[in-house]
């Protein structure tokens, strides 16, 4: 079977959100990364089936069902944000459902896109001991997603090391998805990486933004009237244990054991890892409940 076109699978962040159009609805960087694939132009057809709070696994038992049917030759896979924002996260449920679908659509000969992600609790300006119990979530996803795409030698962007990452103009007024510029740079990233791997494409995407960059003046406003409202409405479930999450992290700060905290981490995602390889023999992982990690 001759494979062509691109599907876009995941979550809000490959939906598009942060880069409006004129009229209403997102474009994105899958949008801006389809136009630059191919012999020319507008060559390579595009399917978004990406949404607004998907995790790993509605990816695997919603969205991917529907893009084999699509036969595509190229998939984006960018997941993983959503589950560190849930109170039931499980990092040997997360790696399942991220090996699954890279697997499957690996084996079917479609070109498979990655990134890592940077930490929501660091891009939301979070107090530490909020922070850090959902950076050490992110690694573990992280860690994941670059043990899945090395298997099933996929095409990998480490965007949460990217230098852009950290600059204030490449994110949406909501701090969690990337604005105009950050789409563009990101559609870039993976044009990049495609280039060197010898895919054909055309020139970049373009940097030239449509609109105007996000303001502080605009960030500010957002966090007022709508951001803590954001914020409590997406971790309605998470909150009661993150609280917990954030005192066993004071308590092991006063107890100067935060360390532990990390090695149990690396280790529950070590064992998700191996059992990925070796389902029949690796062992559960340490602590799979949502206060493990």
């Amino acid at each position: 079977m001759k494979r062509s076109g691109f599907v876009a699978l995941g979550d809000s962040l490959t939906e598009g959100l942060g880069d409006p159009v004129p009229g209403g609805g997102w474009r994105g960087w899958a949008v801006l990364l389809a136009e630059a694939l191919g012999a020319r132009p507008g060559s390579v057809p595009l399917v978004n089936l990406a949404r607004s709070g998907a995790l790993a696994a509605d990816v695997a038992e919603r969205q991917l069902p529907a893009a084999r049917k699509l036969a595509p030759r190229y998939a984006s896979l960018v997941v993983g944000a959503n589950d560190t924002l849930r109170a039931a996260f499980a990092i040997e449920r997360v790696a399942a459902a991220l090996d699954l679908t890279h697997r499957t659509l690996s084996a079917d000969g479609t070109v498979v896109l990655t990134a890592c992600l940077p930490d929501p609790g660091r891009m939301l300006g979070l107090p530490g001991p909020l922070a850090r119990p959902l950076a050490r979530r992110m690694r573990a996803v992280n860690t994941v997603v670059h043990a899945v795409s090395d298997r099933y030698d996929g095409i990998h962007l480490h965007l949460a090391d990217h230098s852009w990452v950290i600059d204030r103009t490449s994110w949406s007024v909501d701090r969690l998805h990337p604005s105009e510029r950050g789409h563009r740079l990101l559609a870039r990233g993976f044009h990049t990486a495609l280039a060197a791997a010898g895919d054909p494409v055309g020139p970049p995407p373009a940097l030239t933004l449509d609109g105007p960059p996000p303001t502080r003046t605009g960030s500010a406003w957002w966090m007022a009237t709508r951001g803590t409202r954001w914020v409590v409405d997406r971790c309605t479930d998470l909150l009661p244990g993150l609280l917990a999450l954030a005192v066993r992290e004071c308590r092991h700060g006063l107890a100067g054991s935060g360390r532990l905290l990390d090695t149990t981490a690396e280790r529950a995602t070590c064992a998700a890892v191996a059992a990925l390889w070796d389902p029949e023999g690796a062992a559960a992982p340490a602590g799979g409940s949502a206060l493990a990690l």
